[in-house]
């Protein structure tokens, strides 16, 4: 019934189907459209797309992006968050992947003010002095205009593209069919659990899609920082803006990957560098709230060395335990602590089956052995944490989402800060931060909380102990106590028996029907063909004809 379903729901986007396979195919990834068994679920005119052919010398994750970069902007997007995500692809295809460009073509300024109009509801003129045909930039999910308020202040208009959220929608659906289909037929794609992803890049989008979210993003990032004169947030104008139209303050100055810009402005790059490392590292211990693109795009510099921040589509979360964690994490990498690293990692992630401890202890033990000799200095703290992370998922060990979406930020950051000033050390600029945390840890009012904490924790236990155990006396007294087994890697061999039963029965139909026709023709009924009875004769044919589609089938999943 689920393949029903399945094919029901291919049905609905049939050409966004035959357009997806026809891309895969093109670059080579038939061998995948062959394992999910597409061609067997979709209709004979969407075989032809499911060959192999010849592919241009590349390697399989260069062809990865470049399918993907075909498929469109959600494609794009998913590849994009996916290129964050160390526990699932290897370095290859992580670099691969981080080179997709979100760029597409304007869409005309006349739906950009008519989205306005409707959302805001009334007329542009009425709502600016001036408002910019040509957008200042364009992109799959929005872009963006210059525009004058009425009182002469210059902002900045972010206006949702067109029919966006119905694209997305179609081809988000087809990812998680896709996905649910190489869950089912590959237990390598079952560990990796690409259905548990493809719904992380669907809540990912639904929240870069609404302006309503970015708008408070934005604000929450200038209160954290309201009395730190290093950094400048625009200001969200409320009244022009709605879930699909974003109104903001426009900021100037120089683009942070603009070195003769900097240059000219008479800034100075170690001062700059500072100041990212430092809010960036406040961001992700103090506030647990940080700006998730730090792109140079995203970043300008202004006198003072002050440090505008525009765009909070992306943002990330990181709640208290998760923030002790990670300083724990950082401490042991500092000290070259291998049992407090594997600790740490343990307390921030989650498993179905806690690690052998050793091994677990021994690999972390292993990446360490290639920075023992490097001083701190030359530490990459964004490749780090991306390694450790490859390293838990060999162990089944996942790690939160919002963690690699802090790896990407911290990586990008680095990378900027090290353009600025080569001698940055994130490492040691992180020392005062997990000094801080730890510190905040062991006061008494924390530790007091902590008590407290597990204190009302101990009491509803307690509370509902009793009750409970009443309950499964109940319900072992009344024979309804269900025990429930899992059997896990057992999927693979179920698939095998269904197929094998179901060509078992099909055998033995065919058998019946050859039998029925020889005791037909055996009969000698009328009417006649030939003087062969009609019955016995059309028996045969189909027979003929069943006989030929088994082989068929047998012989297209390479078994006879």
């Amino acid at each position: 019934m689920g393949g029903l379903q399945v094919l029901g729901r291919t049905y609905r986007h049939l050409n966004r189907y035959r357009e997806v396979g026809a891309i895969l195919a093109k670059h080579g990834f038939g061998d995948l459209l062959h394992m999910m068994r597409l061609d067997s679920r979709l209709e004979s005119s969407l075989r032809g797309i499911m060959s192999h052919p010849p592919v241009e010398e590349a390697s399989r994750p260069e062809r990865v992006r470049l399918a993907v970069q075909d498929l469109g902007p959600t494609f794009v997007k998913a590849g994009q968050y996916l290129s964050t995500r160390a526990d699932l692809l290897s370095s290859e295809y992580l670099r691969e992947l981080a080179k997709l460009q979100d760029r597409v073509p304007p869409f005309p300024a006349e739906e950009a003010r008519r989205i306005v109009e409707e959302d805001l509801g009334r007329p542009i003129s009425r709502l600016f002095s001036r408002f910019d045909n040509r957008p200042l930039a364009a992109a799959s999910i929005a872009q963006i205009h210059a525009a004058r308020l009425t009182d002469g202040r210059e902002v900045v208009v972010k206006v949702e593209r067109p029919d966006i959220r119905r694209v997305v929608a179609v081809d988000l659906e087809i990812m998680a069919r896709l996905a649910a289909l190489a869950e089912k037929h590959s237990a390598e794609w079952r560990r990796r659990k690409p259905t548990r992803v493809i719904a992380e890049i669907s809540r990912s989008l639904d929240r870069e899609m609404d302006f309503a979210m970015e708008a408070a993003h934005t604000e929450r990032f200038a209160r954290q920082f309201e009395g730190d004169p290093t950094v400048r947030v625009p200001e969200v104008h409320r009244a022009l803006s709605s879930a699909r139209v974003l109104t903001l303050e426009r900021l100037d100055g120089v683009k942070a990957d603009d070195d003769a810009g900097i240059a000219r402005a008479g800034l100075d790059p170690r001062i700059l560098a500072e100041n990212l490392g430092r809010q960036y590292l406040a961001m992700i211990f103090i506030h647990g709230f940080f700006h998730a693109d730090p792109h140079p795009g995203n970043l300008f510099f202004q006198p003072d060395h002050v440090v505008a921040y525009v765009d909070f589509g992306m943002a990330g979360r990181l709640d208290r335990a998760t923030r002790e964690a990670l300083a724990d994490v950082f401490y042991a990498v500092s000290e070259r602590d291998e049992a407090l690293l594997g600790r740490a990692l343990l307390s921030l992630a989650e498993y179905d089956e806690e690690p052998d401890p050793r091994a677990f202890e021994d690999d972390m033990a292993e990446l360490m052995d290639q920075y023992a000799d490097r001083p701190l200095a030359e530490w990459r703290l964004g490749r780090m944490l991306e390694q450790l992370f490859q390293t838990t998922a060999r162990h089944s060990v996942r790690i939160p989402p919002e963690l690699f979406l802090m790896v990407k930020a911290l990586t990008e950051l680095e990378s900027l800060a090290l353009r600025l000033d080569p001698r940055f050390d994130a490492i040691t600029a992180c020392t005062p931060f997990v000094r801080r945390v730890h510190e905040e840890r062991a006061s008494p009012g924390r530790v007091a909380e902590r008590l407290a904490e597990a204190g009302r924790e101990t009491l509803d236990l307690l509370a509902s102990a009793p009750g409970e155990l009443r309950d499964i006396i109940h319900q072992a007294r009344r024979g309804r106590l269900l025990l429930e087994f899992e059997h896990k890697g057992l999927e693979p061999v179920l698939v095998e028996l269904d197929q094998a039963s179901n060509r078992l029965a099909y055998a033995l139909l065919l058998g019946a029907l050859v039998i029925g026709s020889a005791l037909m023709v055996h009969a000698d009924l009328p009417p006649y063909w030939r003087g062969i009875p009609v019955l016995g004769l059309a028996g045969f044919v189909l027979s003929a004809l069943m006989a030929f589609w088994l082989l068929l089938a047998i012989l297209r999943h390479g078994r006879l």
